[in-house]
């Protein structure tokens, strides 16, 4: 009856329920603490071998990027050595450039000078050409006259190799009428007459020729010639 009676205690009971929480709640934490326990070491193996596939990675990772960085270095150095190179290169290019076209430069003007000497060439031929016909002429005309100066004159003209002529006088002496008294006349390339020798001398030979150069008139100079030759003796006879 007292048992009974104390269980019907609301106290008792109370404290009952209470034991009994505390007993479920401590079974209930040893036995979440054998899981949590077991997770723990399952969860630290696992991190663990996970840490050891990340590191191996890391570290073949770390092997490629270092042969990377080396494979950069050398990419880099390659590079450089090649952009000097062509730096060098390009600088020759240029300066072979600027050659080439003083070259072509002087390549122009020389063709330029070229071009002018064959038109100088071409208008002196022409010129020559055209002299020298003026100058065939003369001589052809010179010896139309030859009769008329041997009958006049007493003088005879010899052509002479070199396109030079050759003026005998004679009747000059009446001492020694066969005396000969000479010059050597000759047509330069721009027809200008030009007296080569005289014999014998004449000391107004060269104010004759000048005449001659400034008038062309060749029959005045041919009679002022006999004149000084004529001059000549009769001083010479005086003497």
């Amino acid at each position: 009856m007292l048992i009974m009676a104390s269980i019907r205690d609301y106290n008792v009971v109370e404290q009952f329920n209470s034991r009994l929480e505390e007993i479920r709640t401590k079974l209930l934490d040893q036995a979440m603490g054998e899981v949590l326990n077991d997770t723990a070491a399952e969860l630290c193996q696992e991190h663990r071998h996970y840490m050891k596939s990340v590191l191996d990675t890391c570290f073949k990772k770390c092997k490629e990027d270092e042969t990377m960085f080396d494979m950069i270095h050398v990419y880099k150095q390659d590079l450089k050595e090649k952009t000097s190179s062509l730096k060098k290169k390009s600088a020759e290019h240029l300066e072979v450039v600027s050659e080439i076209e003083d070259k072509e430069h002087h390549k122009a003007l020389l063709f330029q000078r070229i071009e002018k000497l064959k038109k100088d060439q071409a208008r002196n031929r022409e010129l020559i050409q055209s002299q020298n016909k003026a100058n065939k002429d003369r001589l052809k005309k010179l010896n139309k006259c030859k009769d008329v100066f041997q009958k006049h004159l007493s003088l005879e003209i010899r052509k002479i190799q070199g396109e030079k002529l050759q003026f005998v006088f004679r009747n000059i002496s009446r001492k020694d009428p066969d005396m000969v008294h000479t010059f050597l006349l000759q047509l330069d390339a721009e027809g200008v007459y030009h007296i080569i020798s005289c014999d014998p001398p004449l000391e107004k030979m060269a104010h004759l020729e000048h005449r001659l150069q400034e008038t062309n008139n060749f029959s005045a100079f041919l009679a002022n010639v006999r004149r000084e030759f004529v001059a000549l003796h009769s001083g010479a006879k005086m003497a």
